[in-house]
This record gives structure tokens, sequence and C-alpha cells, in this order.
């Protein structure tokens, strides 16, 4: 008789088609649920982890951006509160070329609140809608700027009066959130406040608020120059001409003690004021031989008629002249003498000679037009550190650097800024130790760390995926493939007859001995002489069990 390893297919499909039914259809059914889940593990653990890309969007600001992802065939999720959500891996990527194309725009609306009005609007609605769209419109306005990656305006507009000492000025308020490491200048912030303020009609740019995201206010630093007098480009040029006085001094130094042994600072006192001055002078009157000669006038006047009427007009001066009287006796001489006066006087009054003669010399005059030069050094003081010298001998302590080398330093840095006494200069040369601060590294704790934390959840899951399919595997498909290739089990004596004859008793779902109990049963000549006993204890039942396999064949 053959044995009952004979009787059972060794081919697993054949094995397969021997089973029941039933039997069939629960190993077909736990074979898929199996492979069902592994597949949805493999799919899950592919999932991407997907992160914030932008909240807080407006309708016309998250369809754009939903648009553009879909272009880009990038996957995404929407939120409630306008949030979307994209590949934790691509955030920033996807950050960076939405920005190239100006999105998102940024909620603020203009004057295209105006473009439809309402019917039945009042005064009161549309003052506040003009409101909305001055401010939306001076929001992109800065926004165009560099720094500015958002902005928002609010302005404070009183209600007119009739009365002039119940009027208000308007106010403003802006708010600007600028790129990362970037920032405003006190030029920029002004420029912001008087964008505003010749927006608004009556708004004064000292009236005009600027700040930051972080709250800082940046009106105030530019308050506070106009308020001394001084510009930013005045506080910059001073800065700038200190780090450059600086920079020369440890350009010059440093070659002699190292790049990292020494620190200066440098103070510099401009004066900004403007001086204009004009003087004028003159010298003393130089000989007339080196004295060059300006203008020369001369009139000369030479002849004239006798017994011409003279002394003052008038009835006097008119009269006709007496009669002569004469001596009848005279001495010779005196005649003589009376004639030649005479004559004198006659010639005197009958004739006249004048001569005037008038020169002008050149001055020497002296104007001077003097314009000092604005932002003029006043005094200068510097400050140089200097580090011990280090030995490169080993246990070697550092020495103080000898007086004289420290002295022609000190003399370096003179030259070096252009030292002068006379303005006041200072320039102070120390050579100390330096201190050597230890920052202590601050340690981040594991489980705060996000690498750490994205790392550990990526473990986390491929734990729990590996997990699942071992149990799938060795628990699930393993006992479904034992029972499929285990062997068929034997009858014992005292076993009933099963239904459908000794091929069912063998392989069938009636088997007296699983796999087992087969392993703690009798050796296999054991289970032959039962089956012998058994064959000629009932020999009707092994007759009918020969016909049925005969009719079967």
């Amino acid at each position: 008789m053959a044995t009952p390893n004979q009787h059972f297919p060794s081919n697993p499909i054949q094995r397969f088609n021997a089973l029941p039914n039933a039997r069939k259809m629960g190993v077909v059914v736990a074979l898929a649920a199996t492979i069902a889940l592994i597949v949805g593990a493999v799919l899950w653990s592919r999932t991407p982890d997907y992160r914030v890309l932008f909240s807080g969007l407006s309708e016309r600001d998250a369809g754009s951006v939903l648009t553009t992802l879909q272009q880009m065939n990038v996957p995404y999720k929407t939120e409630a509160g306008g949030a979307v959500m994209v590949p934790g891996d691509q955030v920033y990527d996807i950050r960076f070329k939405l920005a190239s194309q100006g999105l998102p725009r940024g909620g603020s609306v203009g004057f295209e609140l105006m473009d439809n009005p309402k019917l039945g609007m009042t005064q009161f609605q549309e003052q506040v809608t003009y409101q909305r769209a001055l401010e939306g419109e001076l929001a992109r306005t800065i926004q165009t700027l560099a720094p500015v990656e958002a902005a928002r305006v609010h302005l404070a507009i009183p209600k007119p009066s009739v009365f002039i000492r119940e009027q208000q000025k308007p106010t403003a308020s802006v708010l600007v959130n600028l790129y990362a490491g970037r920032s405003l200048e006190a030029n920029q912030v002004g420029a912001i406040a008087h964008l505003v303020s010749s927006s608004v009609p009556d708004l004064l740019a000292n009236n005009v608020t600027v700040v930051d995201q972080a709250g800082n206010l940046l009106t105030s630093r530019n308050d506070s120059a106009s308020q001394r007098g001084l510009s930013s480009n005045q506080f910059d040029y001073v800065r700038e001409l200190e780090g450059y006085y600086a920079q020369r001094i440890q350009s010059i130094v440093s070659p002699l003690v190292g790049g990292n042994n020494v620190r200066a600072e440098v103070r510099a006192d401009l004066d900004f004021s403007e001086d204009e001055s004009t003087s004028e002078s003159y010298k003393p009157n130089p000989t007339p031989e080196t004295q060059a000669v300006r203008s020369q006038q001369s009139s000369q006047e030479t002849g004239g008629g006798g017994n011409q009427a003279g002394g003052i007009p008038g009835a006097l001066t008119n009269q006709p002249p007496g009669p002569a009287t004469a001596p009848l006796t005279a001495p010779a001489g005196a005649n003589a003498g009376a004639n030649t006066a005479g004559n004198a006087a006659a010639g005197q009054a009958g004739g006249s000679n004048r001569r005037d003669s008038t020169t002008n010399f050149e001055l020497d005059k002296t104007i001077r037009h003097v314009r000092e030069p604005v932002g003029r050094i006043k005094r200068l003081s510097a400050a140089v550190v200097i580090n011990y010298r280090t030995s490169t001998e080993p246990d070697a302590k550092p020495a103080p650097i000898p007086p004289q080398e420290l002295e022609q330093i000190s003399n370096l840095v003179k030259e070096s800024v252009g030292f002068n006494q006379a303005r006041g200069d200072t320039v102070n040369v120390v050579n100390a130790a330096f201190t050597e601060t230890k920052v202590e590294a601050i340690e981040t704790p594991l489980w705060k760390d996000p690498d750490n934390v994205s790392l550990v959840k990526e473990l986390l899951k491929n734990l729990l995926i590996f997990g699942l399919a071992f149990y799938l595997v060795f628990g699930v498909l393993r006992p479904l493939l034992r029972d499929l290739v285990r062997a068929p089990e034997a009858v014992t004596p005292e076993g009933p007859a099963m239904e459908g004859g000794l091929g069912e008793t063998f392989g069938g779902e009636g088997s007296l001995m699983s796999s087992e109990e087969q392993h703690h049963a009798d050796s296999y000549q054991h289970n032959l002489n039962s089956v012998r006993d058994f064959s000629k204890q009932n020999p009707k039942i092994v007759a009918d069990v020969v016909k049925e396999w005969m009719a079967k064949e």
C-alpha cells in the first residue's frame, strides 16, 4: 500500500487546488489583505511631510499661488485660514520661485474699491472707502522699495471743522516688514514719511510714524538728528572717517605685532558749520618812484588887461574916479620912485598868471574772500592697544614690548593719522596682555534640534513599516503557506470513518491528525500496521473505498 505522502501532490498550485473551496477563499482573502497592507504601508512611507508654505492668504493670492503650483507640478494641500502646504523639502525653493513671480502680492486693495460704487452708499461709507483705497495705494508704493517686503499704512484723518481752534492735523502710521538681513537708512525713512505726508492734505512729515516688524521706531533717529542740526549723511561721514583712520592704524601696525594683536579706535571731532569771510587791507603809501600813477591833471592860465574894474559889485564900485591932485612942487627923486612904483603897480594890475597840477597814484589794496570747507577736522583722538608678544618656545609666557619699539609704533600711528599737536590731537598707545574670552557653546537638547526631530520621525516611520511587514509575512503568510505545504495526516485506528472515503481522510478537511500531532505520533511502520489491521477488520469499508476510486478514474 502506498504511503500517505505519495497521495499528496508536491506542486503548491496542485496543493492549493486540492483544498476545499472555503479554505481556498480564506487563503486568497488573507493573501490579498496582506499585500494591500504592505502596499499601503509603502505608499504611506513615501508620502511627503507637508509644511506650511504661506498662511493667511487672501482669496486672490491663494488662487494665484495654487495655479502656479499646478503649473509647476508640485503637490499641495490647503487648510482652513488660507494656509497652503507643500512638501517640507521644497518649501524654500518654492518660495524663491514664487517670489520671482511677485507672489503673493499681499491683501492690500487700492483705488479699485472705487470702481463699482454701491447704490445708496452714505457719505461716511464713501469717506471710509476712499481712506481704505488711499492706504492700500500708499502701502503698494512703499512695497516697491528694495528692503521692504510688505507694508501697511494707517491714516487718522479728523473730521473737518469750521472753527479754527477745533481743527486737528491728520496723522499716519506705517508698518514695514523688511527682508531678512536688510534695514532702512535714515534718509529712506524720511523719504517714506515725506511720501505719505505729500499724499494726504494737511499732513506734516513730523506726524508720520514708521515702525518695522520688530517694533523698532525708525522715525526717532531722523528726528533726533534734525533736532541737533545734523543729517544722517553727516553721521555716516563721521563713522566712515573714524573707521578709515582705525583701518590705517591696524594696517600699519599689524605687520609688526600680528593681525590679532592690535586693536584701534579713533574719535573724530568734526565741524560741519559753514564759515565764509571777506577782508580788505591797504598798505602804506610807497615812494613816488615805485608808485604807479593812476591819473594826472594840470591847468595853466597866463595874461589879462589893465585898469580892470575890481572890487565888490555894487553902487559904490560904479562911481567915477575923483579929480587928480598933484603937489605943485615935488622933489625929483620922489617923483621917480613914485613913477616906478606906479608902473609896477600898473604892471601888476594889468596882468595875471595861474598854474595848477594834480597827480593821483594807485592804492595798494588787498581783498580776500575765504570760505571754510564743511566737515573739517577739529580734533582727533586715537587709542591703540597692543597685545604682549608671544614666544615660540614651549612653556614661555607672553612678554611686553620694549619701550623703544613701543615708541616707534607710537610715532607710526601719529604719522598714519596726520597728528597735529596745535590742533589738540592725542594718540595713546598701550601695551597690555589680551584676555581670551572663552565662549561656551550652548548645547541644544537633542529633542529640541529640528534635524534630530525629523530624523527620529523618519526612523520611527521606517521601524513601524518594517514591523508591520514582518508581522504580515511571518504572522500571516507563513502559517498560510505552511498549511499549503504540510503533508497529509494518517488515520488512526480509533478515528471514525470520514465522509468521502479514505482520500478525504488523508488530504481532506476532515483529517484526524494535524502536523503537530503527527510529530508526536508513532513511526511510519506503526501507522502502516494500523492501516493493515483496519483493512482486515473492515473489509467492507475498504471495498467501498476501492470502488469509489475506480469510479473516479
